[in-house]
């Protein structure tokens, strides 16, 4: 189903002078991370599976791979994102082998909806077939537009599920091409503009509009429960690229200016049961705006993002999504694979 090149991986391995590797993989990769370590290790390479959960290219497991004493690190599945890299470090997109336009055609009708000039954005496993939708949804009719993004991410037209600056631009729709749910709807709390999200594997089309109403209301609900609370755990993460740790103090300093108490908690995995022991009445997440929108119905406390802070404190009326921002990006990734870090 995702491309591996094999052969290319194992070039760069090769140039490298690498004889031991960390393979870094999301649990939909496992398999592929599987045959990649045996085809590594029949050419006379060591290779060490990562299994520890991996939520993108913002966590990427290269301190890991140098205590390891591997000479490179293999990241599957994601797209580099400007980072500091303790060893080498090869990204791997695992582009899907799908054809899009089969599930375009089947729901050009939908499509129409958006309006005559629409945004097209996708994932990094469906980039590399990003040409060949926008050519074909101009012979359709449409004018569209590809927007640059900023250097959080490595392509024009890409999201991530933290980043939608690809997808502000000037367009009446925004046309999503990828499976999964919360890249459209990101898209869509992000934008405030009709976001339909066409599945290539299934061929189906979901109109994220709803759905983003309906999280409003959700995240609403969380900011009226953290109403009465006295103290805040600010949660700053320590993956590298979720880092946020002047946002964190910001949103210290904002709960202690409006009364409340509060304190700065440092974390890797954020999860509740790790901070039961705490006696914090509420927590604020700084890091992957995912955590507290995909988990929180596992919290047996309110949790909020900094946007969702600033609404409790009456600081803003509208709700905003909470994104991780870049500044400019120069330049595009090749569309394969890259290798970034110190190399020696």
């Amino acid at each position: 189903m995702y491309e591996i090149p094999l052969d290319e991986i194992l070039a760069e391995l090769r140039r490298l002078n690498a004889n031991r590797v960390l393979i870094q993989s999301p649990e939909g990769l496992r398999r592929e991370a599987e045959e990649l370590a045996s085809f590594l290790e029949n050419k006379g390479i060591e290779a060490i599976l990562h299994g520890e959960v991996n939520y993108g290219a913002c966590d990427p497991a290269d301190l890991e791979a140098k205590r390891l004493g591997c000479d490179a690190l293999i990241h599957l599945g994601h797209s580099y994102m400007t980072l500091h890299l303790e060893v080498p470090t090869i990204f791997v997109p695992a582009f899907s082998e799908v054809d899009v336009i089969p599930s375009l055609k089947k729901n050009l009708g939908e499509i129409r909806k958006l309006g005559e000039k629409i945004a097209l954005v996708t994932t990094a496993q469906h980039i590399h077939k990003l040409g060949e939708a926008r050519e074909f949804l101009e012979k359709q009719g449409f004018e569209v537009v590809i927007g640059k993004g900023d250097s959080r991410v490595s392509w024009p037209g890409q999201v991530l599920g933290c980043n939608f600056s690809s997808a502000r631009v000037d367009a009446e729709g925004i046309l999503f091409i990828g499976s999964g749910y919360f890249h459209p709807l990101g898209v869509a709390l992000a934008t405030k503009k009709p976001t339909l999200a066409v599945n290539p594997y299934s061929g189906d089309a979901i109109w994220m509009t709803e759905e983003a109403e309906r999280l409003i209301r959700k995240r609403w609900a969380q900011i009226a429960k953290a109403m009465d609370a006295k103290s805040f755990g600010v949660i700053v993460s320590t993956k590298k690229g979720q880092l946020r740790l002047a946002e964190a103090k910001r949103i210290l300093n904002l709960l202690r200016e409006h009364g409340k108490k509060a304190k700065l908690i440092a974390m890797d995995h954020i999860s509740y049961p790790k901070l039961e022991g705490f006696p914090f009445d509420a927590y604020v997440v700084v890091a992957c705006p995912r955590v507290p929108m995909d988990d929180y119905e596992n919290w047996m406390k309110p949790v909020l993002t900094p946007r969702e802070v600033e609404l409790l404190l009456g600081l803003g009326e509208d709700y905003e999504f909470d994104e991780i921002l870049g500044t400019e990006r120069r330049t595009d990734e090749p569309l394969g694979i890259a290798v970034h870090g110190v190399e020696k």
